[in-house]
């Protein structure tokens, strides 16, 4: 896993497929944990829907930013293998605090969690549709910390050679999650019908449960245990945390941008009415399934092009680039086509369009799925674009242009066209697209001017630093 880097595109193709294959399928599983939630809520009723929905907005959006922290640990821990291949006390060192980080934003998230009443009651939300989210979430909430542990756990696996790892565990999560929900959801095999409290319920023993699976699996591979990641956990080290916060920070600012955005959205759309919020769900389940094909080939890029700028090989950084950003469009142009042309195929899965009474709910959400078919390769470009960045660890100005493009031109048009407009949700959904298509530009703007902009002679004090500290 640690060969030099492919010196023809070709080459680079299979080495960053041969990284993204599992990282994709461990996010697509990922998702269908969610997925699963929202199949067996959906048969609960709209307003159970609706409620679920906006409290997951607000905890996956939490949770979502928080990967983004701890994802700091790739970029760092590929770096200093580009650099030298046997780096087991810089390992050890950059997973460590950011496991202290993650450990520390996770308890802050729960606090986060415990305000949804009132976040609820301020935009506006159903008094009925409130009653049930707020027991949901009070469940829910558990699951931050070792969700956030899980993240940092996977994407370290992965960046040390073993990405298949996170694609088994996320498996049996899957499988797990199914059952809890099976068994907590509707009662069966003798326990209580908990409905959306076994829901949430269900969440977090899936998440705790992934957890101490990684934590089993990396005591028993010999390549993972060889860097005792585990080792030390309570030596602080502030060099190395402040090189987590430095690239994870803005990582985190940028997530909660765009997750910020998406959520919003759905907020906006509870304010509109609970038909167009239970649409917006499943509208938006499908195109955040097909999110995590391009999502998984920017994680493999950032490893990528991380061990490339580790080694000061700018020609590995260029080419791994180009392979996953054709790579990553590639893909979303064959997703935007099956939104496109086969809507109520997609819709099937969550519910039957034949259904008088499903009737209106479906009609709304293929309308949304055509504009979701519009986004989606704007939506594979800014990920990847961000992800290559990261590579060089990059992460400020991508920051700064998530925040403005999501938040001004993106949020700003789906407030205007879906409050103030007859476009209701279908201007929320305009808005989401115009947001991705700014930042997208952008950041693909700056990724292929790297050079005229001096990103890749950037401060390496932390490899320096690393020589001389101890772990």
């Amino acid at each position: 896993m640690f060969e030099s880097p492919p010196r023809t595109l070709y080459a680079e193709w299979r080495a960053t497929l041969g990284l993204a294959g599992p990282l994709v399928a461990a996010n697509l599983l990922q998702m269908a944990v969610f997925s699963l939630d929202v199949v067996f809520v959906s048969r609960l009723g709209q307003a159970q829907l609706a409620a679920s929905s906006l409290a997951v907005s607000l905890f996956g959006l939490l949770i979502w930013s928080l990967t983004g922290l701890v994802g700091a640990a790739s970029p760092l821990i590929a770096a200093e293998l580009g650099r030298r291949s046997h780096a087991v006390r810089e390992v050890r060192r950059s997973f460590r605090m950011a496991a202290w980080a993650g450990f520390g934003a996770a308890i802050l998230a729960m606090g986060v969690c415990l305000m949804l009443g009132p976040i609820l009651t301020l935009t506006g939300q159903d008094p009925v549709v409130i009653a049930l989210a707020v027991p949901f979430m009070q469940v829910l909430m558990w699951a931050a910390i070792p969700a956030v542990m899980g993240a940092l756990l996977r994407g370290t696996v992965a960046t040390l050679g073993r990405p298949g790892v996170g694609t088994a565990i996320t498996a049996l999560a899957v499988a797990l999650n199914g059952a809890g929900n099976w068994m907590l959801v509707f009662g069966h095999l003798g326990l209580p019908a908990m409905g959306l409290r076994g829901a949430a319920l269900a969440s977090v023993i899936t998440s705790a449960s992934t957890m101490l699976l990684y934590v089993m699996v990396i005591a028993a591979d010999r390549r993972l245990r060889r860097y005792h990641l585990f080792g030390r956990w309570w030596r602080s080290d502030s060099v190395r945390l402040r090189d987590v916060l430095r690239i994870g920070l803005p990582m985190t600012a940028t997530i909660l941008a765009e997750a910020g955005l998406f959520s919003g959205a759905a907020f906006l759309m509870g304010r509109i009415g609970p038909l167009p919020l239970a649409a917006h769900t499943l509208a938006l389940q499908f195109a955040a399934l097909t999110f995590q094909v391009p999502f998984g080939i920017a994680q493999a890029a950032t490893i990528r092009v991380g061990r490339a700028f580790g080694a000061g090989d700018r020609h590995g950084i260029r080419v791994a680039g180009n392979v996953a950003f054709l790579t990553g469009v590639g893909f979303m142009s064959l997703a935007a086509a099956l939104l496109l042309f086969a809507p109520r195929t997609i819709i099937v899965v969550y519910l039957d369009p034949a259904l008088p009474a499903n009737a209106a709910l479906v009609a709304l959400t293929v309308r949304y799925m055509s504009v979701a078919a519009a986004f989606q390769l704007f939506d594979g470009a800014q990920t990847v674009g961000a992800g290559l960045l990261r590579g060089i660890q990059d992460t400020r100005v991508p920051m700064a242009i998530a925040l403005f493009g999501y938040w001004v031109p993106g949020l700003g048009t789906a407030v205007y066209l879906g409050l103030f407009t007859p476009l209701g949700g279908l201007g929320v959904w305009f808005g989401l697209l115009i947001g991705l298509v700014v930042v997208a530009a952008l950041l693909m703007w700056r990724w292929y001017h790297r050079d005229r902009l001096g990103l890749l002679s950037a401060d390496r004090s932390f490899i320096e630093e690393s020589v001389a500290h101890p772990s």
